[in-house]
């Protein structure tokens, strides 16, 4: 190897940890309320600051949402796979818990955000 090989590889690994560390600790901006969206139709809003256990139904099937301490978990659902209780809490804004077989999402949103799209001319 040469002294550029060396130097190419090290600014890349160099930049790869950095954009680790900004992309992994940069989103520290908690979340206000627990979105749940049913089948891409936003169906009910949470406040992050009331502890509530909901059961969510869609059709026949279900999964239990737990807000407590700020944070918006799945403990409980009869999907197959259980991936969607298997993912950690969550609290800041646009994280999500998503249980594909139920066409579940569960986004964490601040109340300032309007959702609105803009185009600029």
């Amino acid at each position: 190897m040469k002294k550029r090989d060396l130097i190419l590889i090290f600014a890349l690994v160099f930049i790869a940890v950095i954009s680790y560390f900004v992309f992994t600790f940069g989103k520290n901006d908690k979340g206000d309320v627990a979105v749940l969206i049913i089948d891409g139709v936003e169906s009910e809003k949470f406040s992050l600051s009331e502890d509530i256990e909901y059961t969510i139904k869609n059709g026949d099937n279900y999964n239990v949402l737990k807000i407590h301490d700020g944070y918006a978990d799945v403990i409980e659902a009869d999907c197959p796979d259980k991936h969607c209780v298997n993912q950690k809490k969550i609290n800041k804004n646009g994280e999500k818990i998503i249980c594909l077989p139920h066409k579940v999402i569960i986004e964490i949103r601040s109340n300032d955000d309007n959702n609105i799209d803009t185009v600029a001319n």
